[in-house]
């Protein structure tokens, strides 16, 4: 796949949202998601979900002022969160008749040659199935130094687990710029080749939400994991989602290796 206008083609597309897109005052965000997923697995496409938010969704629940910095209480808020937030996809999944499968996995799993292959299995087989698999970092029992960092690398690397046709990042940004979007002077990147070093990009930070651990760096270290697997990656706004799977010409497109 060359270009993003081939995406309503593609035959199996990961799609990644973040955090602060889908929990808070932006969870109404998860039944216009969901619509622009179904439309695709309508027309045939298989689609994995790798949503981010479980630890986000869980602090009011747990009564939290803010995102917890001790390693105890994320992995209690994700215990929480991951739960409701599955409640949340599938409810809306259910005006389409389709399926959810819960795929939590840690970066030990996909190191370890028999769990990466046991997580592969079982991801052909839902998909399979018709089932829509969700994928998840496994917080409740990653640690600091097993951890993936971000669920941008996560859907990175499961990409290239399913060998998909495509990555969709999506975000609060609707692209990559020069600088961070909300300075003077910010220009949008609409294309990467899979060479470009993007020197003099000056990436900005997680985002005034403050719930996430990504922001345009990690997106574009995730990016060009994927594109170096043979993966192309489209950035865009979450509330781009439908457009951006229907092959508008929006956010900013990194080739990937050709060979």
């Amino acid at each position: 796949m060359t270009s993003r206008s081939q995406l309503p083609s593609a035959k199996r597309i990961v799609v990644k949202v973040g955090s602060s897109s889908i929990s808070g005052p932006n969870v109404g965000q998860i039944e216009p998601l969901v619509d622009a997923l179904a439309a695709a697995h309508a027309r045939g496409c298989e689609v994995i979900l790798v949503s981010s938010g479980a630890i986000a969704t869980g602090i009011p629940f747990l009564k939290l002022d803010g995102r917890p910095t001790d390693l105890a209480t994320q992995q209690a808020a994700a215990a929480v969160g991951q739960n409701v937030l599955i409640f949340r996809y599938q409810n809306s999944l259910d005006r389409f008749g389709i399926i959810a499968g819960q795929v939590l996995l840690t970066a030990g799993d996909m190191e370890n040659d028999t769990h990466r292959h046991n997580a592969q299995r079982a991801m052909e087989r839902l998909l399979g199935l018709r089932i829509l698999p969700i994928v998840n970092e496994n917080d409740t029992v990653a640690t600091q130094e097993i951890r993936f960092g971000d669920n941008d690398r996560l859907a990175a690397m499961v990409s290239e687990l399913v060998n998909a046709d495509a990555l969709i990042l999506l975000s609060d940004v609707d692209a990559l710029y020069t600088l961070p979007p909300s300075e003077p002077g910010a220009v949008k990147i609409p294309d990467v080749p899979f060479h470009d070093d993007l020197a003099g990009v000056t990436f900005g930070d997680i985002g005034s939400a403050g719930v996430g651990t990504g922001g345009a760096g990690t997106k574009v270290a995730a990016a060009r994991l994927a594109a170096a697997a043979g993966t192309p990656v489209l950035l865009a706004s979450t509330s781009q989602v439908a457009e951006a799977l229907t092959g508008a010409d929006i956010g900013t497109w990194f080739h990937a290796a050709t060979s």
